[in-house]
């Protein structure tokens, strides 16, 4: 009889363990959607109020300005959930988990709030991916376990691999054409016969001259320059993520519940 009863309370342990065990596995997965969620979110908003409409128009895509900018202000999510992920978990996963992300929640704003809602052609208002640099970024801590250099060298990388990662998504809107007179890329004419506003800032000309047209250095320039920045913006949200990490108070029961 004492067996019969020793190998019930055993049983019954393993079941409490077990469904404890499902509850805080249930618990992680519900803590993993909802930062998911927030970090989608935020960074979203981050990119709509700074790089805004760079990144919403074909014709703001241009060689200089969107080239510049663009990888400048993405690149500021992914520094400081790499410290984050690699301090607290050794995940080389920060950067393209951010800009999958991003993707993800720009293409559901375009899709039900450009295109359904105010009926913008997809081709008119696709947005812009970083991933290839996120992956370079995300490889380069991952090999170098180090974030001076994935600052550097990663930074650098995830500036160079914009423009051509977008390229073939923005090489039918740099075919020459000539309108009134003048020579302008497909992008420009767009931009020109399909003004979204009558505010000044829709209806400038970012570059002039044949060398926009045929692809000329001034991308080069402004790539290696956004490189730049991309170092200086890196180490600062780095730190951003170390001050954020080190100053969320977490309750212990919490901390344990979550394996940290």
């Amino acid at each position: 009889m004492s067996s019969i009863a020793d190998t019930t309370r055993g049983a019954a342990r393993v079941a409490a363990s077990t469904g404890v065990r499902q509850v805080s596995r249930l618990f992680d997965l519900m803590v993993a959607a909802a930062v998911l969620i927030v970090l989608i979110a935020a960074y979203h908003i981050h990119m709509e109020l700074t790089a805004g409409d760079w990144d919403f128009w074909i014709d703001w895509k241009d060689r200089e300005f969107w080239v510049t900018f663009a990888p400048m202000l993405m690149i500021t999510f992914p520094a400081a959930v790499q410290y984050l992920l690699w301090t607290n978990f050794r995940l080389p996963i920060g950067a393209t988990l951010c800009c999958v992300g991003l993707v993800l929640g720009e293409w559901i704003v375009r899709v039900h709030g450009f295109h359904i809602w105010s009926w913008f052609p997809y081709t008119l208002i696709w947005p812009a991916t970083m991933l290839p640099g996120a992956i370079a970024l995300d490889c380069v801590l991952m090999l170098t376990g180090n974030f001076v250099f994935a600052g550097i060298l990663g930074g650098m990388l995830f500036a160079l691999l914009f423009y051509p990662g977008n390229w073939p998504m923005l090489a039918a809107y740099r075919l020459p054409v000539e309108h009134i007179g003048s020579l302008v890329t497909v992008g420009d004419l767009i931009g020109y016969v399909y003004p979204r506003s009558s505010t000044p800032e829709y209806l400038r000309i970012i570059e002039r001259g044949t060398l926009r047209t045929f692809g000329g250095h001034s991308a080069v320039v402004s790539t290696f320059f956004a490189g730049f920045l991309c170092i200086l913006t890196y180490f600062l949200w780095w730190h951003f993520g170390m001050l954020l990490s080190t100053t969320a108070t977490v309750p212990n029961k919490i901390k344990k519940w979550m394996g940290l």
